[in-house]
C-alpha cells in the first residue's frame, strides 16, 4: 500500500505538515455571507496575546479550549469564526524596546518620539510575531485572514473615533487625581496592575510644634519623606484629645511652613496618635481630604520618585534615600518621637515589582456613571443590566457575583499613559487661552482663541482602552453607525474564553463600551438595537488556572515554570492538548503532570497501532477480492440534521451492534458535555470508547469474524459460504466505519493524529476522502448510529464474566495459553449469552467449553457475582511445602500490618488530630489488608497435606 503507515507514531512527522496544509489551503477562514445572515454563527474573539508574548501554559488552556469548541462547531454545520490578533502591549513593548536601546547604551530619550515610535514598529516587525508563529504551529483553527494588530490603520480610526464621541458625550474629561505611579515605567497605571505585597517596616511618630509655641501634636506615619509635601495635620472631630488644637497653626519640621490642623472624620482616633498628616498630593485619602478643606496639592516628588524641591537639602535624593536622611535630620532636631517595628501593606507594580508611589497628576478620565449628554444610561448602568438581565451568562455563575462587586463600585477609569508607544490621545492643548480641542482630524489652530502655537498631548490610550473595543471594531466598526456585512453577520460574538485574571482589566471594559457604542448601531434589518444585542459576547467562560504537579501556581521564582514548547516538543501537541483538555472543568485549577502526557501520548500510540491493523486487514481483503466502500454522506454532511443511522442485518455479531450502541451513546455524551464546557467529561469519553471498547474489546472481536481465506475454511453448503463472506465483508466495512466515525469523534481534541489517520484510512480502501480535512466533516451523533440498550446489556453482561474468569485464572496462576473448561449457573438469558458467544469467551478469556450448572460451584476454583457463579475447571500441579512456606510468610506480612494500622486507629489522640481523608485511607487500608489476610488463610487451610 502506498499509504501504509509507519510502525511508529512520531508525531514531529505529522504535526508540521498538517499544520502548514490548514494554513495553505485558508481551511478556517470564514467569507462575509452576502445576505448578512451566517448559518448558526459561533464567533469568538482570541484573547489577543501581548505581541511581546511568548505561548505559556495558561495561554495553550485557553486556546485548546477555544479550538476544541470552535472545531466542534465547525463540524456540527455552524458558521465557526475565530478571530486571532495582537495587542500592542504599550507598557510592556515599550519596556522591551528600552531595554534593547539600554544594552546599545542608549535612551529612549535620545530620539524623538517620531524616531522612537519608528524603532518601536522596527522592533514589531522582527520580534512580535512569535506568538503568532507559534499558534500557526500549533494548528489553532483561527480565521487567519481576520488577524489584527491593535495599532492597525483601521482598528486605530475606530479607538479615535470612540475617544472623540465619548468626549463629545461628555463622558471624558481631564483632571487632577491621584494615580498609582510607577517610577521605573515613568507613567500611571491601573489599580489592576496593582499588587499588594506585605512587608517588614516601620511606623514613626514625629512631633510638629504649634507655631504659637503652646503645645505640639504627634503624628504616625509609615512615610516621613512625603512630610515635605503636608498642607494640614488632620484629628477627628469627636476626639477631645485634639479638640482645643483644630484651627491652630503648626510648624512642619524641617520646612518650617506653617500649615493648619483641621477635623476630619478620615482620621481615626485609635490609630497611631489619632493624628494624621495630610499630603494631597500624594495619598489618595489625603487628596480626598484636600478636596473637602480646599487645601493646596504641591507635588515634591519627580516622575521617577526623587525629591524635587529646589532648594531643599533632599533634591534629587531617591525617596528611600530621603527618607533616611529626613528621620536622621528629625532625630537630630529632636522631633522624632519614636520608630515601631509595623507591617506594611505596600502597593507593587505587577510589570517592575517597583513600589507604586501615589501621585498628583494630569490624566484623561472615563466618567463610567455619568449620563452622556446625549441621553441614555451610564456606561457602568448598562453594562450591569446586561449581566443582571441575563444577556451574558457567566460560567462558572459565581464570577457574575465578583463582576457585580466590581461594577457595582466601580471609580472613574483612568485611560490616559505616559508613554510614546500606544493611541495618542487626539488632543491639542493651547498654553496661550488654556483650551484643549478634541478632533478627530489633526488640529492646526486652537478653537478658543484661534493662535496656530498649539501642541497635542503628548500621553497615549491606556491598553485596554483600545482592546476593550475590540468585539466591534475587528468587525469594521468606525463610528458611522451603519452596520458592516461583518457586524450583520457575527455581533455579539457567542463565546469568550478567558482567564480570571483579565475578568476586570478586559472583559468588563468590553461589555462597558460594548454596551455603549453598538446601542447607537442599528440591527440589520434597520430596527433599533436593544441591550441584549449591543452586548459584546453572549456567554463568558472563565478558564481555570495551570498549576504544577504538586498543585502550586507555577512563577518563574519558584523554578515551577512549565514550558509548552518543550512539553510539545517531547510528547507532541496532541498529547498536551489532550491532558489540558482532560481536566479542564469550570471552577477546578488542573494540576499539569507530565506524566500524564506521557499517558495521553500513549493513548495516540494505541490509536495509531489500531489504524495500521485496520490497515493490514483492509490490504488482506482487497488481496481476497473484497472491496470496501464508506458512504460519504455520513462523514460530510454538516446540515445539523441526522444523517441517518445505520441498518444493521439481523444476524449482525454481538460486537458490532454493541459498538454502534456505544458510539451513539459516547456521541450524546461528548455534545452534552461540549455544551456545559465540561472539557474533562468529554475527552475522559472519547478516551474510554477509543481505548478501553473500540481498541480492548471490538478490535479484539472483529478478529473472530475476519477470515479472508475461504479457501482455507470447511462450509457444509455453498449458502453457508456466501453468508460467512458476507459477515466478513459487513464486519469489515462496521470496522472501517467505527472507526471513521471515532476518529471525526476525536478531532477537536487530536486534531493532528485523527487529520493524518483519516486521510489515510481513505488512501487505504482507495477512495477520496469526502473533504479537504476531517475538520470540515460532520461532527458524529447519536441519532448516526443505531442504538440498543439490550445490545449493550447482553454485551456488558459477556464482558463481565470474561473479566470475572480472567481474574480467576490469574489467581489460579493457569497458563496464559492454556485453555480451560468453566462451569456456569446463571438465569436463562446469561446462559444463553455464555452458550451462544462461546468463540468469544475462547478469545477473550481462554474458555474450552461451557457448561450449564444448576447448583453454584464452591471452592478456591469459584467466583459469584450478583448475575452469576462460574468456576473454572483446573488442577494446578503445585508444590505444597513452597505454597505452605510462601502462604505462611505473607500471613506474617500482614499481621504486622494489621497490627499497625489497628495500633494506628486505635490511638484517639491520632484520629482526632488527623484529616478526615487520612483517617479514611487508613481504614480502608486495614478493610483490604484484613481481606488479604482471611484469603491467605483460607488458602493455607486448602492446602493437602504435606
Amino acid at each position: 500500500m502506498n499509504n501504509e503507515l509507519p510502525k511508529a507514531y512520531n508525531p514531529a512527522l505529522i504535526e508540521e505538515k498538517w499544520a502548514n496544509y490548514w494554513l495553505e489551503q485558508h481551511l478556517f477562514d470564514v467569507a462575509t455571507p452576502t445576505d448578512h445572515a451566517a448559518r448558526n454563527p459561533f464567533v469568538q474573539l482570541l484573547p489577543p496575546p501581548n505581541v511581546t508574548g511568548r505561548l505559556h501554559m495558561g495561554h495553550m488552556l485557553n486556546q485548546t479550549e477555544m479550538d476544541i469548541l470552535a472545531r466542534w462547531h465547525r463540524m456540527n454545520g455552524d458558521t465557526s469564526v475565530w478571530v486571532p490578533g495582537t495587542d500592542h502591549a504599550g507598557i510592556a513593548t515599550q519596556m522591551m524596546v528600552e531595554r534593547q536601546l539600554k544594552s546599545e547604551g542608549k535612551a529612549r530619550t535620545d530620539y524623538t518620539r517620531e524616531q522612537f515610535t519608528e524603532l518601536v514598529w522596527k522592533w514589531k516587525q522582527e520580534y512580535g510575531g512569535y506568538i503568532t508563529t507559534q499558534m500557526k504551529r500549533l494548528g489553532a483553527s483561527v480565521d487567519w485572514s481576520r488577524e489584527y494588530f491593535t495599532m492597525d490603520e483601521r482598528l486605530s480610526v475606530a479607538v479615535k473615533e470612540a475617544f472623540v464621541r465619548l468626549y463629545e458625550q461628555g463622558l471624558i474629561y481631564r483632571g487632577a487625581y491621584i494615580v498609582n505611579w510607577d517610577p521605573v515605567l515613568g507613567t500611571a497605571v491601573s489599580d489592576l496592575e496593582v499588587e499588594n505585597e506585605e512587608r517588614a517596616g516601620h511606623i514613626y511618630h514625629i512631633r510638629y510644634d504649634l507655631e504659637d509655641g503652646t503645645g505640639s501634636i504627634t503624628i504616625a506615619t509609615t512615610r516621613p519623606e512625603t512630610m515635605l509635601g503636608d498642607t494640614a495635620v488632620a484629628v477627628n472631630p469627636t476626639d477631645k484629645r485634639y479638640t482645643a488644637f483644630v484651627g491652630k497653626k503648626l510648624v512642619l519640621p524641617l520646612v518650617g511652613r506653617t500649615i493648619p490642623v483641621i477635623a476630619d472624620d478620615w482620621a481615626q482616633p485609635e490609630f497611631g496618635t489619632g493624628a494624621v498628616k495630610v499630603t494631597p498630593a500624594h495619598d489618595p485619602n489625603d487628596f480626598a481630604i484636600g478636596q473637602r478643606h480646599s487645601l493646596p496639592s504641591p507635588s515634591i516628588m519627580d516622575t521617577q520618585a526623587r525629591i524635587l524641591l529646589e532648594g531643599s537639602p533632599y533634591n534629587g535624593m531617591d525617596r528611600f534615600e530621603a527618607r533616611k536622611k529626613i528621620v536622621a535630620d528629625l532625630e537630630a532636631s529632636g522631633h522624632l518621637v519614636a520608630i515601631k517595628d509595623h507591617t506594611l501593606t505596600l502597593p507593587i507594580s505587577q510589570r517592575t515589582s517597583a513600589v507604586i508611589e501615589p501621585r498628583l497628576s494630569m490624566q484623561w478620565f472615563i466618567a463610567v456613571n455619568k449620563q452622556p449628554t446625549t441621553g441614555g444610561n451610564s456606561i457602568a448602568k448598562n453594562a450591569i443590566d446586561a449581566v443582571k438581565d441575563g444577556h451574558i451568562q457567566f460560567t462558572p455563575e459565581m464570577y457574575a457575583k465578583t463582576y457585580f462587586e466590581w461594577m457595582n463600585n466601580i471609580h472613574d477609569w483612568c485611560i490616559s499613559r505616559q508613554l510614546w508607544w500606544g493611541h495618542r490621545i487626539p488632543a491639542w492643548h493651547c498654553d496661550a487661552c488654556g483650551k484643549i480641542t478634541v478632533s478627530r482630524d489633526a488640529v492646526t489652530a486652537c478653537s478658543g482663541c484661534g493662535i496656530t502655537d498649539i501642541h497635542q498631548e503628548t500621553d497615549v490610550l491606556d491598553t485596554w482602552f483600545s482592546s476593550g473595543l475590540l468585539p466591534f471594531t475587528v468587525f469594521g466598526w468606525d463610528g458611522s453607525n451603519k452596520p458592516t456585512a461583518d457586524l450583520a453577520s457575527f455581533y455579539p460574538t457567542q463565546l469568550l474564553v478567558t482567564g480570571f485574571d483579565i475578568l476586570f482589566f478586559w472583559v468588563a471594559r468590553m461589555i462597558m463600551l460594548g454596551c455603549h457604542f453598538m446601542l447607537d448601531v442599528p440591527m440589520p434589518d434597520g430596527s433599533t438595537r436593544e441591550l441584549k444585542d449591543a452586548v459584546p459576547f453572549r456567554n463568558v467562560y472563565i478558564h481555570a488556572l495551570v498549576r504544577d504537579a504538586d498543585r502550586q501556581k507555577m512563577s518563574k521564582t519558584k523554578g515551577n515554570v512549565i514550558d509548552p514548547i518543550e512539553i510539545i516538543t517531547k510528547y507532541g501537541t496532541d498529547a498536551v492538548r489532550f491532558t489540558l483538555a482532560s481536566q479542564a472543568s469550570p471552577g477546578t485549577d488542573i494540576a499539569f503532570n507530565e506524566a500524564r502526557t506521557e499517558g495521553y501520548r500513549a493513548f495516540a500510540n494505541k490509536i495509531w497501532n489500531a489504524a495500521r491493523f485496520i490497515q493490514m486487514n483492509i490490504d488482506r481483503a482487497t488481496e481476497a477480492g473484497y472491496q470496501v466502500k464508506l458512504d460519504a454522506n455520513t462523514a460530510t454532511d454538516t446540515s445539523g440534521e441526522a444523517a441517518g443511522a445505520w441498518e444493521l442485518p439481523d444476524r449482525t455479531p454481538l460486537e458490532t451492534r454493541w459498538i454502534f450502541s456505544r458510539l451513539s451513546t459516547v456521541a450524546a455524551q461528548v455534545h452534552a458535555s461540549l455544551a456545559d464546557y465540561r472539557f474533562d467529561e468529554a475527552s475522559n469519553a472519547v478516551y474510554q470508547f477509543f481505548w478501553g471498547e473500540f481498541c480492548d474489546w471490538y478490535l479484539e472481536l472483529v478478529k473472530l469474524r475476519l477470515n479472508f481465506d475461504p479457501a482455507g475454511t470447511t462450509y457444509n453448503t455453498e449458502a453457508e459460504q456466501i453468508e460467512a463472506q458476507a459477515a466478513t465483508a459487513f464486519t469489515l466495512v462496521g470496522l472501517v466505519s467505527v472507526f471513521e466515525a471515532a476518529l471525526r469523534l476525536l478531532s477537536p481534541f487530536m486534531p493532528f493524529l485523527t487529520e493524518e489517520l483519516w486521510h489515510a484510512l481513505y488512501a487505504s480502501i482507495s477512495q477520496p476522502s469526502p473533504a479537504k480535512s476531517i475538520a470540515l466533516t460532520r461532527y458524529p451523533a447519536a441519532a448516526d448510529f443505531p442504538h440498543s440498550d439490550v445490545t449493550v446489556r447482553a454485551m456488558e453482561d459477556i464482558q463481565q464474566l470474561i473479566v470475572t474468569i480472567r481474574a480467576l485464572r490469574k489467581e489460579l496462576a493457569v497458563p496464559e495459553k492454556e485453555s480451560t473448561p468453566i462451569q456456569l449457573r446463571a438465569d436463562l438469558r446469561i446462559a444463553a449469552l455464555a452458550e451462544g458467544h462461546a468463540d468469544m469467551l475462547a478469545r477473550m478469556a481462554r474458555v474450552s467449553a461451557v457448561e450449564i450448572v444448576f447448583d453454584p460451584p464452591t471452592g478456591n476454583n469459584a467466583r459469584s457475582t450478583a448475575t452469576f457463579d462460574v468456576a473454572i475447571i483446573y488442577e494446578r500441579q503445585i508444590d505444597v511445602s513452597a505454597e505452605r512456606e510462601r502462604l505462611e510468610k505473607e500471613i506474617s506480612k500482614l499481621t504486622k500490618g494489621l497490627e499497625a494500622a489497628n495500633k494506628q486507629l486505635g490511638n484517639e489522640g491520632f484520629i482526632a488530630r488527623a484529616p478526615a481523608h487520612i483517617v479514611d485511607g487508613l481504614k480502608k487500608q486495614a478493610a483490604e489488608t484484613q481481606a488479604l489476610h482471611d484469603k491467605a488463610i483460607a488458602a493455607l487451610a486448602a492446602l493437602p497435606p504435606a
